[in-house]
């Protein structure tokens, strides 16, 4: 299995058991599901049938993506790019592919719901999230030169 994680902050982001479908060959665009995940029934009372209030816990539900972009990011991609003995026209590939891109997130930037790596690193990738145009499959968006590739 192959994890990829992101350039600059090492989050794990997405991995080879999802089907990533290169887009302009700038981005991997990702199928993805919304799950419920916590509100375990935790019966702690004594007779869960008694006529009491229950002495159980509240723990809330929560929906979350089972799989979220700034200036600042693609900057530091080109110079990992750079760092990383990226050829001129590979790193010239991406800033135009890049800014392309970036129009086409610019007109539906009102769809999209933004996510960021465990480690919450403000510098890091920023992973878009839509929906399809049947508006009930969600699909995320990650920057194809901002993962860096790790085998498990």
């Amino acid at each position: 299995m192959i994890i990829f994680k992101d350039v600059i902050t090492g989050d794990e982001i997405i991995s080879d058991s999802y089907d990533l479908k290169e887009v302009d060959g700038i981005v991997y665009e990702v199928d993805c599901s919304m799950i419920t995940v916590g509100a375990v029934q935790v019966d702690t009372g004594a007779n869960a049938s008694a006529e009491e209030a229950e002495e159980g816990t509240e723990d809330a539900e929560q929906k979350v993506n089972n799989v979220v972009n700034s200036f600042r990011y693609m900057k530091a991609v080109k110079k990992h790019l750079e760092d990383s003995g990226a050829s001129a026209e590979e790193v010239t590939k991406f800033e135009k592919g890049a800014a392309a891109y970036a129009k086409k997130i610019v007109g539906g930037f009102k769809d999209y719901d933004f996510y960021v790596g465990e480690s919450m690193d403000p510098d890091g990738m920023v992973v878009l999230m839509n929906y399809r145009e049947d508006g009930v499959t969600p699909y995320i968006t990650v920057w194809k030169h901002g993962l860096k590739e790790m085998k498990v």
